[in-house]
């Protein structure tokens, strides 16, 4: 559950799909690994003889910008672009005590230029909204820090699902949230506000949402999606998810669908515990799949896995975002999904109880997840990914195929730029009339 820094703890419900903690919450090592070098080691061979990767066909430049930015870059670099990172402050160039803590520098650019994440994602309680100029001007430093660095752009993030979740309140148009739309019963609806939401996104300089939940709520004590999701309908949900991944992509926004293979039905909170579900697999592909394949359907960017265990999925035990039966075998195999996947949060309890932090990373990627997102020790779960791949326990190969889905993403969504901000084009009246007429519908 994410956390107003010092611990003041928010409502369950108020909790996100990809959360995080305040700095107190988690206790960080201390920081003092060197930047990341250009220098790599010959790649190890896959434990299966995999050919090299030079060989491979996602490592080789085939004309396309992903294809040959990533044939430019260092196997370092590659690891690092899997990650999608929290900085503390309001400013590329703002020191922060929380920056030095984790990341051995100060300020939000030198953590980009030193680390080289793949991606960052803005969060109100790490000091990154305050005003609409201040965050356009923040996102703007991100990307020219990313730019200065390192061969790939700075993909920049927000969990912006609006109702009970959203980050950026203050600044832009009050929309409803989905158990709001979903009540209208028109898809319409949930397609307008997506697409409110993206361009506004855009303005500040974002070019992802993590939304919309596609989660089917089907339990009434569910703590932690409720009225985030657009309600307890299989086949109404997936029509309003396929409908807000179009509104998304019209305003020139990615999204990500949450939370596979679906969080509808627990009673526990991933951000504190870990969540079992006994749905067979059957069950699963009548109520938790349909939003999923209704997003892929529309083209969806990325799908966060969720911290949950559905042992008739997978027996290991293994949360999904752990899990290869779950996140290879259901989401790429049988759902047909070849876009982005990313973990939920991996600061969260749910993914924490049984590995450590480094652990966890590897396993996630192992897995078949592209994205990790928010390590809650960067330099160590960095370093666990580049050490499994220089031992041969993850191919390099395989890290080129995430980093070209991750690659691919940015170019088919304008992150390789230029990104133009308008933070005065927030709140407009066409975007005030669609919010007023859509929780008019609602009731």
């Amino acid at each position: 559950m994410p956390r107003i820094r010092h611990g003041v703890v928010m409502l369950a419900l108020l909790a996100t799909g990809c959360s995080s903690v305040s700095p107190a919450a988690v206790s960080q090592t201390s920081v003092s690994s060197a930047a990341p070098s250009s220098s790599e080691p010959s790649a190890a061979p896959s434990p299966s003889g995999a050919e090299s990767p030079s060989a491979s066909p996602e490592a080789r430049p085939s004309g396309g910008r992903a294809e040959r930015t990533l044939a430019a870059m260092s196997l370092r670099d590659k690891v690092a672009q899997l990650f999608t990172i929290v900085v503390w402050g309001p400013k590329a160039g703002a020191a922060s005590k929380e920056n030095e803590a984790r990341y051995g520098v100060a300020t939000p650019a030198e953590v980009v230029q030193k680390f080289r994440p793949g991606g960052v994602i803005l969060f109100d309680w790490a000091g990154n909204v305050s005003s609409a100029g201040q965050v356009a001007a923040l996102t703007t430093g991100l990307r020219e820090a990313a730019a200065g660095s390192g061969e790939a752009p700075l993909m920049i993030g927000v969990d912006q699902e609006n109702g009970l979740v959203s980050r950026l309140k203050p600044l832009v148009t009050k929309l409803p949230g989905a158990s709001q739309i979903g009540a209208t019963g028109k898809t319409a609806n949930a397609r307008d506000v997506a697409k409110v939401t993206g361009a506004e996104l855009r303005d500040l300089g974002i070019s992802l949402d993590f939304a919309p939940v596609a989660d089917v709520n089907i339990n009434p004590r569910n703590p932690v999606i409720g009225p985030r999701a657009y309600g307890s309908d299989p086949t109404k949900v997936a029509a309003m998810v396929g409908a807000a991944v179009d509104g998304f992509h019209a305003a020139g926004v990615a999204s990500v669908a949450k939370h596979f293979p679906g969080h509808g039905d627990t009673s526990v909170d991933s951000h504190s515990g870990l969540p079992v579900i006994t749905h067979s697999k059957t069950q699963w592909r009548k109520l938790d799949a349909p939003p999923f394949r209704a997003a892929i359907e529309h083209g969806v960017d990325a799908i966060m896995s969720a911290h949950v265990v559905m042992p008739k999925l997978d027996p290991s035990g293994e949360p999904a975002t752990l899990s290869p039966r779950i996140l290879t075998g259901l989401l790429r195999e049988e759902l047909g999904f070849d876009g982005v996947i990313s973990t939920d949060a991996l600061d969260m309890a749910g993914v924490r109880k049984k590995y450590g932090d480094a652990e966890v990373a590897v396993r996630a990627v192992l897995a078949g997840a592209d994205i990790l997102l928010m390590p809650p020790n960067l330099p160590k779960a960095h370093d666990a990914v580049l050490d499994a791949v220089k031992s041969g326990r993850i191919s390099e190969r395989r890290i080129d195929e995430s980093v070209l889905r991750i690659l691919r993403l940015k170019d088919r969504r304008g992150v390789f730029g230029p990104i133009r901000t308008d933070p005065g084009a927030l709140r407009s009246a066409a975007h005030l009339e669609i919010a007023h007429r859509v929780f008019a519908a609602a009731g």
